[in-house]
């Protein structure tokens, strides 16, 4: 197993989109390349940027970076998507994460993971949420559920099998 690569984390805004398209074009042409194009289609998302422009533009961003080149990013919300059911209380939401393919299995995302759950917990918020491809063999549900994320519900938005996890950040008592 790779070892774990240290990373400088900071905020990150739409000045970092070009970097964050990169990253979400490495990671589609490998998903693509091993038969899982169900999880973000078979075209690069810098060929439509929209959604991930609105996404950088409207939640909070952080980025990993290693020698100040961006290798992760994920961007937090306090609110889940519409087509997610809402959670009981207040929450942080994690909207998208993604690793840069040449760091993966780094640590990186685990890196981004553990910041998520301090914002959470510096704001106040119990419970961070998250969803994910749950397609082809639920290998994304298996590395949430290895980051301390417990399963709350399964869903399909037209076609595209999602799962819907949750970790608790801050005692209820």
């Amino acid at each position: 197993m790779p070892e774990r690569v240290a990373t400088d984390l900071r905020r990150g805004g739409l000045a970092d989109l070009p970097a964050v398209l990169a990253m979400l074009d490495g990671a589609v042409d490998w998903l693509v390349a091993r038969g899982r194009a169900g999880q973000w289609g078979e075209r690069p998302l810098s060929e439509r940027p929209a959604r991930v422009t609105k996404i950088v533009r409207d939640h909070m961003v952080w980025l990993a970076e290693v020698a100040g080149e961006p290798v992760g990013a994920i961007m937090l919300q306090p609110a889940a998507p519409a087509h997610i059911p809402p959670a009981s209380g207040p929450q942080l939401y994690v909207t998208l994460l993604v690793v840069d393919r040449r760091f993966a299995g780094h640590g990186i995302g685990r890196t981004l993971l553990d910041l998520a759950v301090s914002e959470a917990r510096r704001l106040g918020l119990p419970v961070l949420r998250v969803d994910c491809f749950a397609g082809v063999d639920d290998r994304l549900v298996h590395y949430y559920r290895a980051a301390g994320f417990v399963e709350e519900s399964r869903f399909d938005l037209n076609g595209w099998e999602g799962c819907v996890l949750s970790q608790r950040v801050l005692s209820t008592g």
